[in-house]
């Protein structure tokens, strides 16, 4: 079994660690983090790459044991042509100094974007971006039904960290600089707010 010990690593070093691991053959893998935000994102990549984890926890160390079982699954997604796109968003607001004026139009750029037929498959959320996945954002309803529509909705959880914020959000997952560059950088089109 190889062990990966991600003790006092920041995200998304213990994912980073893990794939190299993976991406080395490894069947068996036993991953040691010490927070619940890399307990997440290190499932989700195993998971995603076919491996069954189970955790433990003892004190403030997760151990994560890892075992094989399929050939992986690929990122769904509604349709091709939604695989396409890809959304960065790092600001609360859209556009320049009024923030009054930026937050009427990143609500109603969101809530276009929610009435597309061509919808995002990732839609990811950094920095200050993160408190549009608040359920006292304005805009947060638009992204849940974007994530209700099949569109992936990744939320900084460094940023999130960050701005003590974590517990609160109220749609989409947790994620980490890795698997966000990952799927951006995947998508055809990427656009960036």
């Amino acid at each position: 079994m190889v062990k990966v010990d991600a003790m006092g690593k920041l995200c998304p070093e213990p994912v980073i660690m893990t794939k190299a691991e993976v991406e080395k053959g490894a069947d068996e893998i036993e991953v040691l983090v010490d927070n619940d935000i890399a307990v997440s994102n290190v499932t989700r990549l195993l998971e995603g790459k076919g491996f069954s984890v189970e955790l433990s926890r003892s004190g403030n160390e997760r151990k994560l044991t890892a075992k094989k079982t399929a050939s992986g699954s690929a990122p769904a997604a509604s349709s091709k042509r939604d695989e396409l796109l890809a959304i960065l968003v790092a600001h609360d607001v859209l556009g320049g100094n009024d923030k009054e004026l930026g937050e009427v139009l990143m609500k109603a750029f969101l809530g276009c974007i929610s009435k597309l037929s061509r919808r995002p498959a990732v839609m990811a959320f950094m920095n200050e971006g993160v408190k549009l996945v608040l359920p006292e954002s304005s805009a947060c309803d638009y992204i849940k039904e974007l994530e209700k529509a099949g569109t992936k909705i990744l939320v900084c959880g460094t940023c999130t960290t960050h701005f003590n914020i974590t517990d609160k959000i109220a749609v989409g997952t947790i994620s980490n600089m890795f698997e966000i560059m990952e799927m951006i950088t995947g998508a055809d089109n990427t656009l960036i707010f």
